[in-house]
């Protein structure tokens, strides 16, 4: 994978514009990535419920919990489904709306210098090898195009936000990342 830097797309992703997301504000440089997870309806994975959600047409009659959500305007940088596809739903060089209100080590609003990605799953099931993967792949595309992002400023949704999100749960395997992450440092080294 690669990081094209004038589009700030990977090129190895499906790109489906969300219209949830805009300028980057402030002087601090992408520095961070928050890791998510999502699957809609909750549980139940495949289908294209998550791209409906990242770009507004998500509809609030196609199932109970969509009524609840339906409204909101989130989005992603990255999605990863369970057989390891990425689609990209935000350009890296612009902000997208995943965080909401976080904290990193006292740097607030999470938003202005991280990069999102959402993991097809939920909290207590495992992750595909697939997922793990793709995600080790963009990472070190990410890393090359970014020098400010580091394997140790990799966090969950669950650190930034403590007080009401727990993704991307007890089944993320985070040793089984930086061992990865390690191999691939290693071979392109």
């Amino acid at each position: 994978m690669k990081v094209n830097s004038e589009t700030g797309l990977l090129v190895d992703a499906n790109y489906i514009a969300s219209p949830n997301a805009d300028s980057r504000t402030g002087t601090h440089p992408t520095s961070l990535i928050v890791l998510h997870n999502i699957s809609l309806p909750p549980g139940q994975f495949k289908g294209d419920w998550v791209q409906a959600f990242f770009t507004n047409t998500l509809p609030a009659d196609a199932d109970p919990y969509f009524e609840t959500i339906c409204h909101l305007e989130v989005s992603s940088h990255l999605y990863i489904r369970r057989d390891g596809e990425v689609i990209q739903f935000v350009p890296f060089n612009q902000r997208a709306w995943h965080a909401g209100i976080s904290c990193y080590q006292q740097e607030t609003a999470c938003n202005d210098f991280s990069i999102g990605i959402e993991l097809e799953g939920t909290d207590d099931l495992a992750y595909e090898d697939a997922q793990y993967d793709a995600l080790a792949d963009a990472l070190k595309a990410l890393f090359i195009a970014y020098p400010e992002l580091k394997k140790e400023r990799i966090t969950g949704h669950c650190d930034i936000a403590p007080d009401r999100k727990t993704d991307p749960g007890e089944s993320f395997d985070w040793s089984r990342l930086k061992h990865l992450l390690d191999v691939n440092e290693f071979e392109t080294a």
